[in-house]
């Protein structure tokens, strides 16, 4: 293969979550938004290729209006000036679905791989330059679910079930990336994954966090080696370095998952290789398309706040943790007393004395589709009196659950 002459541009990004809500609310206009700035970021700094890394939708069936996002999306990318964009599934992402028009959508010069076939060659993909050159060699590796790395046994502990995770995504990373090294004789190459990387930071609220507590199923950043160029990661929300290594990177969600994320500067990477010496990476920070913000202290103070928001005009989507919600009376019609007229929105109303404590207003408009998975089953657990030596192993053994159910795929064959 010939040597690269030039420097290669590669836009890194993940975990859009198109079709997402926020205490059920529809996203879609952010989603919207983000995409337009996707595109005018790729326009403006001439970005060759676009590495998506997992978690494009929000769920294996995305409604109609999520899915054409993403094709109006890709309809522009094709028609600029990035040649290549390489999409992999992540673990909210139905495989099938994402693989579908994987043929129509290669003639535009996007690559889809959906899930592993047992053939390296599938996930090291060699992206050519205007010239039919080989310009750049990717380990496009999705999510990888638990049935497609691990053999079960009968009687193996949840320790030798982690283990042979963590062992099988090494393993299936040295199989793909030795395969990318023989592709790779004079070009740099890349890896793209969809994990949980030892070292990663998540926080409240960002609905990766709860999937994780207790768990030992992260993978070191030793799977990936050296002579890669760059590791665009995908799953865990924050924008991050992992091992303090410019190259092994996680972009981020674009847009905040949860009120614990308001404060935080949402990015895509831009990763620079040049003809010869290591890649530079320059963060874009995103644009906040929607203000959200939380309130807390006791309902004077908060009161006060959304009093100083009201006069100033100021637009928001708000959660409020009120100290004394459980003292103060028709804390639900002072609230929307205090924001009437205004374009500020009370999403959710939390008591602030107990960390994981309930909503306000169970009996006053809480509906279910403003909690997740793990506060039904905590709520659960209150209600009938569970002691707390045994939530642990509850807890886990849930966990489990979820993420085998998230992993069946409605739309496989």
């Amino acid at each position: 293969m010939s040597e690269s002459s030039r420097t290669l541009k590669l836009l890194h990004t993940s975990d859009w979550h198109l079709g997402c809500t926020l205490c059920g609310r529809k996203r879609h206009d952010e989603a919207e938004a983000f995409l337009r700035w996707l595109g005018d970021a790729i326009e403006r700094e001439r970005a060759d290729v676009l590495l998506v890394a997992g978690d494009v939708f929000d769920s294996i069936a995305p409604g109609n209006r999520a899915q054409e996002l993403y094709y109006r999306f890709l309809r522009r990318i094709a028609a600029s000036c990035c040649r290549h964009a390489v999409i992999t599934a992540g673990n909210h992402d139905s495989p099938s679905f994402l693989n579908a028009p994987r043929e129509l959508l290669l003639e535009f010069g996007v690559h889809i791989v959906g899930s592993i076939t047992g053939s390296p060659d599938d996930e090291a993909l060699v992206l050519k330059d205007e010239s039919g050159a080989d310009e750049l060699v990717v380990c496009a590796v999705p999510y990888l679910r638990d049935r497609d790395i691990r053999c079960v046994e009968a009687g193996e502990s949840l320790e030798d079930k982690e283990r042979k995770l963590t062992d099988g995504i090494a393993s299936h990373y040295e199989t793909v990336c030795g395969r990318a090294r023989e592709l790779a004789r004079g070009v740099p190459a890349v890896a793209m994954g969809h994990l949980f990387a030892a070292g990663g930071r998540t926080v409240e609220g960002d609905g990766v966090r709860n999937l994780y507590v207790g768990s030992l199923a992260r993978v070191g950043a030793d799977i990936f080696p050296e002579d890669l160029a760059y590791v665009a990661l995908g799953h865990l929300h924050s924008p991050q370095r992992i091992g303090g290594s410019d190259r092994v990177r996680y972009s981020g969600a674009p847009l905040p998952m949860g009120f614990g994320e308001a404060e935080q500067q949402k990015s895509v990477c831009l990763v620079e290789i040049p003809p010869s010496g290591p890649a530079s990476v320059r963060v874009l920070p995103v644009p906040r398309f929607r203000r959200l913000e939380r309130i807390c202290g006791d309902w004077d103070a908060i009161a006060s706040r959304l009093f100083e928001m009201k006069a100033a005009g100021e637009s928001a989507w708000i959660e409020a943790v009120c100290d004394d919600a459980h003292t103060v009376p028709d804390l639900r019609e002072r609230f929307d007393e205090a924001t009437r007229g205004s374009q500020l929105d009370i999403l959710r109303i939390r008591s602030g004395k107990t960390a994981e404590s309930a909503l306000v207003g169970g009996d006053d408009g809480e509906t279910l589709a403003e909690l997740d998975e793990y506060e039904v089953f905590s709520r659960c657990l209150d209600a009938n009196c569970v002691p707390a030596e045994q939530r642990p192993e509850l807890e886990r053994t849930y966990r489990e659950t979820l993420v085998s159910l998230r992993e069946d795929d409605v739309f496989a064959e």
